[in-house]
């Protein structure tokens, strides 16, 4: 049988290797029908909006801000009063394969995919990967990704920093290092293998861990036979939620009703819901699909494959149910008798529930289907109802956000409250005003005149509903983080080197840009559920020889390609990068890393950086901040081999050890605070 490598769906610049990344094809130009620009290109980035983002990052005083309102300033004073103060020495760019951190700190290489979880806990053959797709079924995923910290008593009021439920996204797979020869495939593109197919499914999803703190050691491990370990994989029973639930086109031969699915797929960055559940995101999820006849928007606005262009794993070439529902092609007299809507299940948010290891998976329909990257919840606010924000990790995509119809009331919240409410998505105006456009039936010619059938439609096609009323094409934005002293809203953009010098904006001030920025908004008064928010630049990421970096970067900072993104309790943003191609491999900023700042001081250093050719994602800390839990994802994805290495990578395990993703744990030498 052939070999075929199969390829990371990571690279930015090569649509082929991830086409769901370009799928815009709207021409949507909402400034240029709307406003006349009043700020160019040269003013966004070295005039008024420059110095604005300079006074940020150097300025102390609430006019560095950036908002004009001066009651939202009154209402941000408590950022003012906190010292988020960053006391650690930066640490230099390297190229190394190992982590680094500030003098002072330590790490823990900690629950690397393979890890045995849960069933007779199989060990991993990190030099072979010869182990099974049922073992792989029992141990932690592979391409760590978002994660949370819930800690052990948190349903009884507690706040345990010593033991807890670590819960993490498995992204996507590399076959070539999955199987002990690569994935076995015949010349005609058939998976020969069944057990193949299966490790690797069996690799996506989501793991629950049950974790505590080793006292003696002060390492942590994972607490063996605990009930609550659990994979949730690419083969789970899940339910749909919300107006897409039961609709003619989620209607399969696996539920003829349209009201279940099997499997989550591509879950990058996350969410933690305010009632103490987990939020996993799919993303790349269309790439999975194949389609090889005639497309409906709902597949072809979201980069479902024809089998002439597939380059996912080719799944769907096999007989067997579980996997032969990726072929989305119809091949019966109803959608009930084969799996054409099979893709209009996937693209959601699903709500997993930690502490039930029983309870099933929940798609929220009533929060869009797109790619998404994650998912942030604004401060509660009692009588008044619960928002979230999501962004759409593509080029030219938008950004998001849900208001649910009923109110918070203590002792009222649950998972139903995000089936029933409005999605908006945003417009970004030039002159730092933005507005929340209803994506509703009957609303802004959302209507069946205009092909839109339904709510449920709507939600199905909601990137073709944000083109038709005009939203703001961003630079794929990603993760989102909210403030918790003040609620100002931060998101990535990660880049778009497909945007042309023509085609920039206000938020998106570059063309082409191939370094990203941060983006942040605060709504009147910090009420979130109001339909206007005032932006502006917090950060325009590149290298400080490039001076359309438009900030004062330098060597104890600079980085390229923001990603991961959260606040910790005390106010301190925590800032990941996603480099690759020539970006990580040659140039100043080495491999991908993490950065600590401070919104107010305009402190900002380099923390930590990750081992070769990986992508530095999920942050989170224990509830006294004393520990943190860091995900490193395929490492050695991208570059050559070294003299007398197997693979560009071998960590965590050394050589002549495969490369695998895996948590690395932080803590301090003398147990304070991270950061501080």
């Amino acid at each position: 049988m052939a070999k075929k490598r199969f390829f990371s769906v990571n690279e930015v610049e090569d649509e082929n290797l991830n086409p769901e990344l370009d799928c815009n094809h709207s021409n949507n130009t909402p400034f240029q029908d709307i406003v006349e620009r009043r700020l160019s290109r040269r003013d966004v980035l070295r005039g008024s909006l420059g110095a604005a983002v300079g006074g940020i990052l150097a300025g102390g005083t609430a006019q560095a801000i950036g908002f004009a309102n001066p009651l939202l300033l009154k209402s941000l004073d408590p950022f003012f009063r906190v010292t988020a103060s960053l006391g650690f020495e930066a640490i230099p760019t390297n190229r190394t394969d190992d982590v680094t951190v500030p003098v002072g700190y330590r790490t823990q290489n900690f629950v690397p995919w393979g890890t045995p979880l849960t069933g007779n806990l199989p060990e991993f053959d990190a030099l072979d990967a010869s182990n099974s797709g049922e073992d792989q079924e029992n141990q932690v995923g592979s391409h760590h990704d978002g994660l949370h910290f819930f800690p052990i008593d948190l349903r009884s009021g507690g706040q345990s920093s010593d033991e807890g439920l670590l819960v993490m996204n498995h992204e996507y797979v590399d076959p070539f290092l999955m199987h002990t020869n690569g994935p076995t495939v015949s010349d005609e593109g058939v998976r020969t293998e069944l057990d193949e197919v299966r490790k690797e499914v069996a690799a996506h999803g989501v793991s629950v861990i049950h974790v505590r703190k080793n006292f003696t050691n002060n390492d942590w491990e994972v607490v063996t036979g605990s009930r609550y370990n659990r994979r949730i994989t690419g083969s789970t029973h899940m339910e749909l939620e919300g107006p897409v639930r039961g609709d003619d086109k989620t209607k399969t031969l696996y539920s003829p009703e349209g009201i279940a699915t099997r499997g989550t797929l591509n879950n990058c960055a996350n969410g933690v819901t305010p009632w103490g559940t987990y939020l996993t995101c799919e993303e790349n999820w269309a790439g999975y699909f194949v389609n090889d006849d005639e497309q409906p928007r709902e597949q072809s606005r979201y980069g479902v494959s024809t089998s002439a262009r597939h380059r996912r794993y080719g799944w769907h070439t096999r007989d067997e149910d579980v996997y032969a529902r990726f072929n989305a092609t119809p091949s019966a007299d109803s959608a009930e008798g084969d799996y054409r809507n099979e893709p209009n299940t996937y693209g959601w948010i699903v709500e997993i529930d930690p502490f039930n290891p029983d309870s099933t998976p929940k798609k929220h329909t009533a929060l869009g289907r797109f790619g998404h990257e994650g998912v942030v919840f604004a401060p509660l606010a009692v009588g008044r109802p619960v928002v979230c924000y999501m962004g759409d990790d593509a080029r030219f995509e938008y950004i998001y956000r849900f208001v649910s119809k009923r109110n918070f009331t203590p002792g009222n919240l649950d998972s139903s409250i995000l089936d029933e409410g409005t999605l908006y998505v945003a417009k970004f105006n030039d002159d730092g005003s933005g507005e929340w456009i209803t994506l509703e039936f009957g609303s802004n010619g959302l209507t069946p005149e205009n092909g839109f059938a339904s709510q449920a439609d709507i939600l199905l096609n909601t990137r073709t509903a944000a083109d038709f009323v005009g939203a703001t094409p961003m630079d794929r934005p990603e993760w989102g983080a909210v403030n918790p002293i003040g609620g100002d809203v931060y998101f990535t953009l990660t880049n778009n080197t497909r945007r042309t010098e023509d085609d920039t904006n206000g938020p998106n001030p570059r063309g082409p840009n191939p370094y990203g920025h941060i983006i942040r908004w605060s709504p009147p008064l910090g009420r979130h559920w109001l339909d206007t928010f005032e932006w502006n630049i917090f950060m325009l990421s590149g290298d400080p020889a490039d001076a359309a970096a438009g900030v004062d970067l330098d060597d104890s900072n600079l980085h390229a390609s923001p990603d991961g993104i959260w606040f910790d309790y005390r106010g301190v943003l925590w800032i990941q990068t996603d480099m690759s191609g020539s970006q990580l491999l040659e140039g100043p900023f080495g491999n991908n890393q993490m950065l600590a700042a401070n919104p107010v001081t305009g402190e900002m250093r380099r923390f930590f950086v990750g081992p070769r050719g990986q992508e530095v994602t999920g942050v989170v800390t224990t509830p006294d901040g004393c520990t943190m839990f860091v995900n490193i994802q395929h490492p050695g994805e991208q570059g050559e081999p070294l003299d007398g290495e197997l693979y560009p990578s071998h960590f965590p395990d050394g050589f002549p050890n495969r490369p695998r993703s895996s948590t690395v744990v932080i803590t301090r030498d003398d147990g304070g605070v991270i950061g501080a």
